[in-house]
C-alpha cells in the first residue's frame, strides 16, 4: 500500500498537500497586491497641497479589497470520498 495509503490518511485528516500551500502562497500574494494597488491608486492623484501620505479612508479601502479577494480565492471543496 505505501504511499497511496499515506497520501490519502493525510487527504482524510485535512493536511495540505504541497499543491495547498503553493496555492495558499499565491492566494496570499494576489490579495497583498490587490491591497497595495488600492493604497497606491488612492494616493497617487492626491495633490501636494494636501500633504504626503494616505487617508484612513484609502487604508479602509485597500483591507476591504484584501479581505474580498481573499474570499473570492478561497480553494474549492476538495473532499476525498
Amino acid at each position: 500500500m505505501g504511499d497511496n495509503s499515506a497520501i490519502s490518511h493525510h487527504r482524510r485528516r485535512g493536511l495540505p498537500t504541497v499543491r495547498d500551500v503553493k496555492d495558499r502562497g499565491l492566494r496570499t500574494f494576489v490579495t497583498v497586491l490587490a491591497g497595495l494597488a488600492v493604497i497606491y491608486f488612492g494616493s497617487a492623484g492626491r495633490s501636494p497641497e494636501e500633504g504626503g501620505g494616505i487617508s484612513g479612508g484609502v487604508v479602509v479601502l485597500a483591507l476591504l479589497a484584501a479581505l474580498l479577494v481573499w474570499h473570492l480565492t478561497r480553494p474549492g471543496d476538495k473532499t476525498v470520498k
